[in-house]
């Protein structure tokens, strides 16, 4: 059994807040609402109010510890879903619970106000096990710290306490990547149950265990800076620069080329450097900055 005792309970919390859009809604959304309540915030990024209310209800959310999720619509990329829900002003704010809308607000509110809507949506799930919650909380500050088999341990644990928990099966994954196990992490995320193979924390770590498989094959990465200096039209070498880059931990500086690739020639082999730009966005957590700056150049360079 799973010793819930110090687990770390200071630990920030986890794939609790997300970007989505048209093409994901429904499954980050109405088909998430059916395990945990989920809150929608639709804004812009020329929407003043909702530069206040966004982080407030974050921060809602996140103390609410698992027990609601929060999920952000920019409804100038995305005006389908917004129509169809007829968001007419924002800040406008829905909570989805079993699939369907079950509340919601618009405008700004004051903190107070929005805490009370928070747990008031998260009380519609009922009480979650906070033991269980805080394990993956602290077996995330684990794999944060370098230490990744104290983690792939507590992940382990929890999995045997919920045999459904993708954040788990994610996890355990992404430490035995840390520990230099790719063999390992493959079979724990091919051995998860059907019904969370697609769950957002299952597509990270498939993303992010596709990048570890092509950081083996990465040529040296001095070798390709030379290359890439002496033919910038070189896109093969800037594509494997990208993956050595990747490899050595600069994220950003992958990024960058990718882009940079997709800018010279987009199409060239059948799209590769998009398709590994979102494989390199999957492989981070939605709010992290470097994944969202880059899909913000990428976005401007698509519709350019």
């Amino acid at each position: 059994m799973l010793n819930l005792g110090d687990t770390g309970a200071d630990a920030p919390a986890t794939d609790l807040i997300k970007d989505s859009g048209d093409a994901t809604f429904m499954e980050d959304v109405i088909e998430a609402s059916k395990t945990v309540p989920v809150i929608v915030d639709f804004w812009a990024p020329w929407c003043g109010p909702c530069k206040t209310l966004g982080p407030a209800l974050e921060a809602a959310v996140t103390k609410a510890g698992g027990r609601v999720k929060m999920v952000k619509v920019d409804v100038d990329q995305n005006q389908g879903i917004a129509g169809q829900l007829q968001v007419q002003s924002i800040p406008t704010v829905y909570a989805f619970y079993e699939g369907k809308p079950v509340d919601g607000f618009q405008g700004a509110q004051p903190q107070s106000e929005i805490e009370a809507f928070v747990n008031k949506v998260a009380d519609l799930g009922g009480e979650e096990d906070n033991g269980l919650a805080d394990a993956l909380e602290a077996a995330e500050a684990m794999l944060i710290e370098g230490e990744a088999a104290d983690a792939a341990e507590t992940f382990a644990a929890v999995i045997e306490e919920d045999g459904n928990s993708a954040a788990a099966f994610g996890g355990l994954a992404r430490a035995h990547m840390a520990l230099g196990q790719l063999d390992e992490a493959e079979g724990v995320l091919n051995g998860a149950p059907a019904e969370i193979a697609n769950a957002p924390e299952m597509e990270a770590a498939h993303a992010q265990l596709d990048l570890a498989r092509q950081a083996e094959n990465a040529g040296p990465l001095d070798d390709l800076r030379v290359q890439v200096a002496a033919d910038e039209n070189d896109h093969q070498a800037r594509f494997d620069l990208a993956t050595a880059l990747h490899a050595s931990g600069d994220v950003e500086g992958a990024i960058g080329e990718l882009l940079e690739l997709f800018r010279r020639d987009r199409e060239w082999n059948a799209g590769a450097a998009k398709a590994q730009l979102f494989t390199v966005f999957d492989a981070l957590k939605p709010t992290d900055p470097i994944a969202l700056n880059g899909r913000r150049k990428l976005s401007s360079m698509i519709f350019a």
